[in-house]
């Protein structure tokens, strides 16, 4: 696989580029041997517009050379024709989706998930109205797969100015709803691995409403990479409509079956949450970005970018109740990290900056909710 590709369509979303640094310890307020690599995760890039456009160009031209010399590689392999249509085709969706999302990147993104097959009377159905209508007045944007059922009850409780889309070519079921048809935030795919990466690059959260095979795999796969660090935290919701039990036997299972055969830890409860409630819904999506705002590794550190500072007293509880988490020296609360100052609209605001071990993602959104609900 050409390595240009590997970190752009790999199924499993491998984002990262090396291994945590050994290096000797330093204070992370201290600038950082710029000759130790940097470990990317996948994440949004929600609040992060072009930062130094010479520096961005000349980064972007030396990667757009690499395709060029892959390609050539490729050239000279003489793959099957089957190969060079799986690469050309996922690179052009690509393409043309990052695109489309980029004038969109300033805000919020909340992706629903559920069936196509949902009809408008059911209770599902108007859940999905209520959620896409409430996260649009709070100025999110709704990301669906653009189908009808679930997918159409989010676009039309946002309408379609707050809408975005990423259909999915089948020969059956999926054409695109009436709200987002024809409309330019609309991006249709071919393959499942690139259409579910945007899903997951461009979101900063993600509610599950009831809905078949394709529902559960998308879940699933996010459960995944946030368990396993390959996507930084957001909220991921499955929700009911009122007085609904349709998530609840998968809940009892993943109780009974993962968790009582320790096949998952108890805290990767953290990373997911139920309600069948769209007020609790909105609350716990608007509340995650409350005081935390984004996150971003640099080096050996993990810098978690927040709207308030983090005050004596709460630092000394992060301390004492997440030392666990750390792969080496204290939580520091401090401001932006040399490396940061490509990020010049997120400078200013304060950070909690520390050495994060890479394995307790789920410890991970548990300090992010007490920073929430205290700071």
């Amino acid at each position: 696989m050409p390595a240009f590709l590997v970190s752009i369509i790999d199924t499993n979303l491998h984002y990262f580029h090396s291994t945590p640094s050994r290096a000797v310890e330093q204070d992370p307020r201290q600038p950082i041997d710029s000759t130790e690599s940097e470990e990317l995760t996948l994440t949004s890039d929600t609040g992060k517009p072009s930062t130094t456009p010479d520096v961005d160009q000349a980064r972007i031209d030396e990667q757009i050379e690499q395709i060029n010399e892959t390609a050539e590689k490729l050239r000279r392999d003489r793959p099957s024709l089957g190969d060079t249509k799986i690469l050309s085709r996922a690179l052009r969706e690509l393409r043309y989706a990052f695109k489309v999302f980029a004038p969109y990147r300033s805000r919020r993104k909340v992706v629903i998930f559920g069936s196509a097959r949902t009809p408008p009377d059911k209770p599902s159905f108007i859940a999905g109205v209520d959620l896409g209508r409430a996260m649009a007045e709070a100025g999110w944007m709704v990301v669906t797969g653009a189908g009808n059922g679930i997918m159409e009850a989010g676009h039309i409780g946002a309408g379609r100015e707050n809408s975005m889309g990423l259909n999915i070519m089948l020969p059956f079921e999926q054409s695109s709803n009436s709200v987002i048809a024809g409309d330019p935030k609309l991006v249709t795919m071919k393959y499942f691995f690139t259409r579910k990466l945007m899903f997951v690059k461009e979101c900063d959260a993600m509610v599950l409403l009831p809905g078949g095979f394709g529902t559960l795999d998308e879940g699933l796969e996010v459960l995944t990479l946030l368990q396993t660090g390959k996507r930084d935290i957001v909220p991921l919701i499955f929700m009911d409509a009122p007085g609904g039990d349709f998530w609840k036997p998968f809940l009892n299972f993943v109780q009974d079956k993962l968790l009582g055969d320790k096949m998952i830890s108890p805290d990767d409860q953290s990373l997911f949450s139920y309600s069948d409630n769209v007020e609790e819904v909105v609350n716990e999506l608007k509340t995650f970005y409350r005081v935390y705002h984004s996150m971003r590794y640099v080096k050996k550190y993990l810098s978690l970018r927040l709207h308030k500072p983090i005050g004596p007293e709460l630092l000394a509880k992060i301390q004492s109740q997440f030392s666990g988490i750390l792969s080496g020296g204290e939580f520091v609360a401090g401001s932006a990290l040399p490396e940061e100052a490509d990020e010049p609209n997120l400078i200013a605001l304060p950070r909690l900056i520390f050495q994060f071990n890479r394995r307790s993602l789920a410890k991970l959104r548990q300090l992010i909710d007490l920073i929430n609900k205290e700071a």
